[in-house]
């Protein structure tokens, strides 16, 4: 049995919210399972009174790590909760819940929180936001790169025993073949008692070996979508929280330039960037410029957007679709103004320059592939090549 996600006395704070807001009526419960598997709801206990009902039902997900198609219960049945209210107070108690379970469950490392204050509407509004119209031609071809990453836990050199579930999270194209995630993602391990679970390297390799990663997934029932499989760990750092990852068979596709420089945010002055990722392991959505890089040094990218657990190893470009920063981890904040409104999240980034300096001093043979590729980028003057 996986340890619990949440104490218990968290447990008894969310139950008293939901009897509070209403959560607790029997007409609300399928909106709040909406999303999980059917058959998992089915075997959940019944009881007659509402309040017991919602403590069983978390108590209940709270030790089940994920499910058969790598969803987490738990975090499905918080965020509903917190979409039925409008309560900030209450919807904050559901939010912080989910915050853990799903920095947990995708076995994400801790991130500094330490965020400056002040950002100030007048900083961020009162400018010309416009962008050449071409600009949504190259983040459809940017797409094209990006793809889910589905992982298998590996455990003494075989799949993880009694079932192995799946672990999502997002990658993309670097170069022809050549796939970047996090390495948290490859690792495939929730986190645990606040603490970080490592795969050992046999097993890390097998789990990499066994990732399939699945291109134009854009819709639940696409059926055009391309599943390609991964063939070997090319390169990895846990500091840095980046994975290569080879593919079987480098198929024609785009792959995304990589900045050279690390992205210098000017004091006052926050930097658009977008987002393409799969939140959840969910169909593929992106987060348009409104996501405000606002603090960088020469190792991390601190920004406003919306992401969740899934989202982990998204890339992180600017408006010419320039990978500037890894996606590897969102927290919750308080004290923080965007747009002049208080923000729940603040999220982090390592520099793409920091991954390159890595992979120049630790896989030279994978620096100098990656650095071939991105040299016919820059010769023929585009962000992007088929």
């Amino acid at each position: 049995m996986s340890d619990p996600y949440l104490s218990q006395d968290d447990v008894v704070r969310l139950r008293d919210t939901a009897v509070e807001s209403d959560l607790a009526d029997p007409a609300r419960r399928p909106l709040l399972f909406a999303g999980v598997l059917p058959k998992y709801r089915g075997s959940l206990p019944l009881l007659a009174a509402p309040g017991p009902q919602v403590q069983s039902d978390l108590n209940e997900m709270n030790r089940v790590e994920r499910l058969i198609d790598g969803s987490v219960p738990l975090a499905r049945w918080l965020a509903n909760a917190a979409d039925q209210l409008t309560d900030a107070a209450a919807r904050d108690v559901f939010l912080k819940a989910l915050d853990r379970v799903s920095r947990d469950a995708a076995g994400e490392p801790d991130v500094a929180s330490d965020v400056p204050t002040g950002e100030t509407k007048e900083e961020i509004v009162f400018r010309d936001d416009t962008v050449p119209f071409e600009f949504l031609g190259g983040g459809a071809l940017a797409g094209a790169s990006v793809a889910r990453v589905k992982v298998l836990p590996y455990q003494g050199g075989a799949l993880l025993q009694p079932v192995a579930l799946p672990h999502t999270g997002t990658g993309w194209l670097i170069a022809p073949g050549l796939l970047v995630t996090n390495h948290h993602v490859i690792n495939a391990r929730k986190r645990s008692a606040g603490e970080q679970q490592l795969a050992d390297p046999t097993d890390l390799r097998l789990q990499a070996q066994g990732a399939r990663c699945r291109f134009d997934y854009v819709s639940e029932d696409d059926p055009t979508a391309e599943d390609a499989a991964a063939s070997e760990l090319a390169a990895w750092d846990e500091e840095l929280d980046y994975a290569v990852l080879r593919l079987a068979e480098a198929r024609p596709r785009p792959f995304l330039r990589v900045a050279t420089q690390a992205l210098a945010v000017p004091k006052d002055t926050p930097v658009p960037v977008n987002i393409i990722q799969h939140p959840g392991g969910e169909p593929k959505r992106i987060a348009l410029r409104n996501n405000l890089a606002f603090d960088a040094d020469d190792r991390d990218v601190r920004y406003f957007t919306d992401t969740r657990g899934g989202s982990s190893g998204s890339p992180v470009l600017t408006d010419d679709w320039t990978v500037v920063a890894l996606h590897r981890g969102t927290r919750r904040v308080s004290d923080v103004s965007f747009q002049g409104k208080s923000t729940a999240f603040v999220n982090v980034g390592t520099q793409l320059s920091a991954v390159m300096e890595h992979l120049r001093e630790h896989s030279a043979q994978v620096h100098e592939e990656i650095a071939a590729a991105q040299s016919s980028l820059a010769r023929q003057g585009q962000a992007l090549e088929v």
